[in-house]
């Protein structure tokens, strides 16, 4: 595979199916099944940080709800599929999120998910390492890995203890950026810390692996017991690039429904529109056995493997053209 760093319009396609071949190959040697889910819901995402686009559905009400969501991840539909026996599987395809487009964004990009039954976020980050240094070797290109727990990087890194540390310590190193603090939690300003202080200054030639976040950072983590708590999720990054978000997975219905209940409470204090949150994954969650799964941004990969700052370089079409 070879992504100059302007890549022509033959060479960016040629590129992504080369990965994309690459990706299925890897799979199919581990024996996890490749899988296409729905890409209109009746549930939507209810993380207060993202936006769904919606799309109304005209036909017979007897179809099913009007009101239709483009999915922002496969990862419910993927659950369910899970709860019903498929086993290891994966999922390779186009999802959605609205306005998030700009140099390093585009309202659709393709996202690889994939879940290994009986795992942990540990034993899985490292498949993920190992995928991304499998695109790497497809350019002749090799990275350093280094993995740390999430509390020990940020006292490594600015001398801060991320779980006990006072607002005010947390901002200080962010005083350049007057940011206006209206409105923002604590997570936030940890959030703040990894994307302006941190994330920047991590080597082309490395992939950074984070693991155990905060347990206020769950998502769809499970929580591990201890003083404190942490959430069983990890972050992988090549360069500077955010590439994966993986958990060890909730499979508590009660726990998840009241995970949904909080986001849209933020959402309302946004001024935001609540979801519909997802029944049908809530009705089958107990039923999902225990596993680990993560998601990887595809678009993000190609940039890393171009050399690019910009999406534009690794799309067909980018947003403004489609």
């Amino acid at each position: 595979m070879d992504i100059p760093s302007v890549t022509p319009f033959r060479q960016r396609l040629k590129g992504r199916a080369q990965l994309y071949a690459m990706i299925r190959a890897f799979f199919a040697e581990r024996s996890v099944l490749e899988v296409e889910t729905p890409i209109l819901s009746a549930a939507g995402n209810t993380d207060p940080n993202i936006e769904s686009f919606s799309a109304p559905f005209s036909g017979h009400v007897d179809a099913g709800a009007r009101d239709r969501w483009l999915r922002t991840s496969p990862e419910h539909p993927l659950k369910r599929l899970l709860a019903d026996g498929v086993g290891d599987c994966y999922e390779l395809g186009r999802v959605f999120r609205n306005g998030e487009a700009g140099e390093r964004h585009n309202p659709e990009f393709t996202m690889l998910e994939w879940y290994r039954v009986g795992w942990n976020h540990r034993q899985l980050m490292e498949e993920a390492i190992t995928l991304v240094e499998s695109a790497l070797a497809m350019v002749g290109r090799r990275a350093e890995v280094l993995i740390e727990g999430y509390r020990q990087f940020f006292l490594d890194e600015l001398g801060l203890d991320p779980l006990h540390a006072g607002i005010d310590d947390l901002r200080k190193p962010l005083a350049e950026y007057n940011i206006d603090p209206l409105g923002l939690t604590r997570d936030d300003w940890l959030d703040l810390l990894i994307t302006h202080k941190l994330q920047p200054t991590f080597p082309s030639d490395r992939i950074t692996v984070i693991h155990d976040y905060p347990a206020s950072q769950s998502a769809l983590a499970r929580i591990r017991p201890g003083d404190p708590p942490m959430a069983e999720r990890f972050e992988l990054y090549l360069g500077p690039y955010e590439l994966a978000n993986g958990y060890h997975e909730l499979n508590d219905a009660a726990e998840q429904r009241s995970r949904f209940q909080r986001d849209n409470a933020r959402r309302r204090e946004r001024g935001l529109r609540e979801m519909p949150v997802d029944e049908q994954l809530l009705a089958v969650l107990d039923s999902m056995p225990d596993c680990a799964g993560v998601a990887l941004g595809i678009e993000r990969l190609l940039m890393c493997l171009a050399g690019t700052n910009r999406i534009g370089d690794v799309l067909a079409f980018p947003f403004s053209q489609a």
